[in-house]
Parts: structure tokens; sequence; C-alpha cells
């Protein structure tokens, strides 16, 4: 699969429910390449943002679209990585701030 076959999936299935891209394509597509260098590396697509342990049971809170998304989106206009985002973040109507870590500290340890 390419990054512009995900995007095209991803899209469709993300955006009647609210998530779009980030409008800045090549951050996107980064984001989406790194997505599938992750389903390579260790068979499903962590948050490229975040260490995955390689353990899909471990680390699926983070698979993409992860746990954390809805809340981040909800409070900031966009997640984590700023790869998902409110319509209104792209638009520009709601300020640009650092989305700050959900994940528990104690699921970040190997």
């Amino acid at each position: 699969m390419t990054a512009e076959q995900l995007y095209d999936i991803l899209k469709k299935s993300q955006e009647p429910q609210g998530y779009f891209f980030n409008k800045d394509r090549e951050r996107v597509f980064d984001l989406l390449k790194s997505l599938l260098i992750n389903k390579g590396r260790y068979g499903y697509m962590s948050c490229p943002c975040r260490l995955a342990s390689g353990k899909q049971e471990k680390d699926k809170d983070i698979i993409c679209p992860c746990v954390y998304r809805s809340a981040d989106v909800a409070e900031f206009g966009s997640c984590y990585c700023n790869l998902y985002v409110s319509k209104e973040w792209n638009e520009g109507k709601i300020p640009y701030i650092y989305v700050p870590e959900r994940r528990p500290v104690e699921k970040m340890g190997f």
C-alpha cells in the first residue's frame, strides 16, 4: 500500500466522523509513510509520534487513530501528531497549540 492509497482510504472513513487531515499535506504524507513503516515493522500502524513496544496488545492504545485522538481533537482541535484535526483547526478558527501527551506514563515503559 502506498501513502496515497492510505490517504484515500482514511479520508473516506474519517471525514464523515469529523476528523480531517491536517491541511499541511507534506506533514500528512510524512506521517502516513511513517504509519506504513510501522505496519511493516510491527504488523500494525502504531502512532509514529510515540515509541511502540512491538507488542500489539501493549500498544493498542497508540494504534492510529489512537484512543486519545477524540479527546485531543475535541479539546485542542488536533491530535497529538497533528495528523487528524478538526475542520475549525484547518480553517485557522482555533489556535494551533501544543497538544500534550495523554498516554499514561506506565504505558510508555518497556
